[in-house]
């Protein structure tokens, strides 16, 4: 009895992990593109995927707050990215894919610096 319960508590342990897990398709349309260059407000260096909050003007004059998720960190850092890639304040432009459900959410593509300069690119490498 006690080892059944050990291997349940065991697998549960480790299918969690998997569960919190959400695909790519479900959340963001592939087919459309989305551009948002705004001022970061967070930078999460956290799994499953890091997340990018920036908040920038409209052209009505508002103030609004887009998130953009990563890869998972893991692969962000075989990439050069760490967690003081991104600094509060500084202003940035993210490309990529927009949630299926219309919030200001989106799935990163590629992260510009206002100097023109690619996060995570190799050395010198500078947007189109």
């Amino acid at each position: 009895m006690r080892l059944a319960l050990l291997t349940a508590v065991l697998l549960t342990s480790f299918l969690q992990p998997v569960a919190a897990h959400h695909s790519f398709a479900v959340f963001f349309d592939e087919t459309k593109s989305v551009t948002v260059s705004g001022s970061v407000t967070a930078f999460r260096f956290t799994n499953p995927h890091a997340i990018i909050e920036i908040s920038r003007k409209t052209p009505q004059g508002q103030i609004e707050t887009w998130r953009a998720e990563t890869n998972a960190v893991t692969l962000l850092r075989r990439r050069g990215w760490t967690a003081e890639s991104l600094k509060v304040g500084e202003t940035v432009t993210i490309d990529g894919w927009p949630s299926r459900d219309g919030s200001n959410y989106l799935r990163v593509r590629r992260v510009v610096r206002a100097d023109g300069t690619v996060l995570g690119a190799p050395p010198n490498q500078r947007a189109d």
